[in-house]
């Protein structure tokens, strides 16, 4: 099996972004009170990821108008990620 190179999107937030460590640590505490899995935390802080990555700043720093226009591309996009995986965006503000 060959071994991956570079860090992984989560990785790169972390760098990127100061306080997105903080970020992935709230989440992981909302995702045990709820009861959800392991692979539900791990999908939701990828798609986390990807938004700070894009934007450069943390989720609560993010302007709806921009998340908006974000999903737009996304949807226009026929490489976009399934309608289910939007649903982590809708609604989602940190805090």
């Amino acid at each position: 099996m060959r071994k991956k190179s570079g860090n992984t999107i989560v990785e790169q937030a972390i760098v990127l972004v100061p306080g997105f460590e903080n970020v992935v640590r709230k989440m992981e505490t909302q995702v045990t009170l709820r009861g959800q899995s392991m692979s539900t935390l791990q999908n939701y802080i990828r798609r986390i990821a990807l938004f700070v990555v894009n934007f450069e700043k943390l989720p609560e720093q993010i302007d709806p108008e921009e998340v908006n226009e974000y999903l737009a591309a996304l949807a226009r996009d026929p490489k976009s990620p399934s309608r289910s995986s939007f649903n982590v965006y809708n609604g989602w503000r940190y805090g």
